[in-house]
């Protein structure tokens, strides 16, 4: 049986930021707010992709699932290929074991989209914050994945949506737009 090769995504989104043509595919507006009564945890963020800022609020079995769940609803308002990514691992480890339930942690989250597997990391000394920051970059790395698949594929797959613009709009030419502009003047002028 062949063994499933990870991809180690935090290593490769770090490497692509220090690239000065890297753009990140959206932004975090502030940072998460989470409410925790114990019983269905709720979050809100407000995310930034192209010329769109969207403010979203959903709940999950825990605090981790409804950050999961809050980031995939607003992303996938822009980019819905991101329905089919998944968390398929959640881990938590002791940074320094010592210090108790104020020890540093290490999130590592891994997710698939059916055809390949990622990982990504992150610690801090809040857990949610942690979890909040790897569940960014899975998603950021799936975006990027997905523009890289698209690029190499070429014309051939068809015009790539940018956030922000509205699906089924095409931008014309600047000179065919012009063009156009000036025949309908012209016939208007008759």
């Amino acid at each position: 049986m062949k063994e499933l090769q990870i991809i180690d995504a935090s290593k490769e989104l770090n490497l692509l930021r220090y690239l000065r043509k890297y753009r990140p595919p959206f932004e975090v507006m502030g940072n998460y707010r989470l409410i925790d009564d114990g019983e269905r945890p709720e979050a809100t963020v407000t995310l930034k992709a192209g010329d769109q800022e969207m403010h979203e609020a959903d709940i999950g079995v825990g605090p981790v699932d409804a950050l999961a769940n809050v980031l995939k609803k607003s992303l996938g308002r822009l980019f819905p290929f991101l329905k089919e990514v998944r968390l398929v691992d959640f881990q938590v480890n002791l940074i320094q074991g010592t210090i108790g339930t104020a020890a540093q942690v290490s999130v590592i989250i891994v997710f698939s989209d059916g055809h390949s597997a990622w990982k990504v990391f992150s610690s801090d000394d809040n857990i949610n914050l942690a979890a909040f920051r790897a569940l960014l970059d899975g998603y950021e790395y799936a975006i990027h994945r997905r523009d890289v698949e698209e690029q190499s594929a070429g014309p051939a797959a068809g015009p790539k949506a940018k956030p922000g613009a509205k699906a089924g709009t095409k931008k014309k030419s600047g000179t065919k737009a012009k063009a156009k502009t000036k025949s309908k003047a012209k016939k208007s002028n008759k």
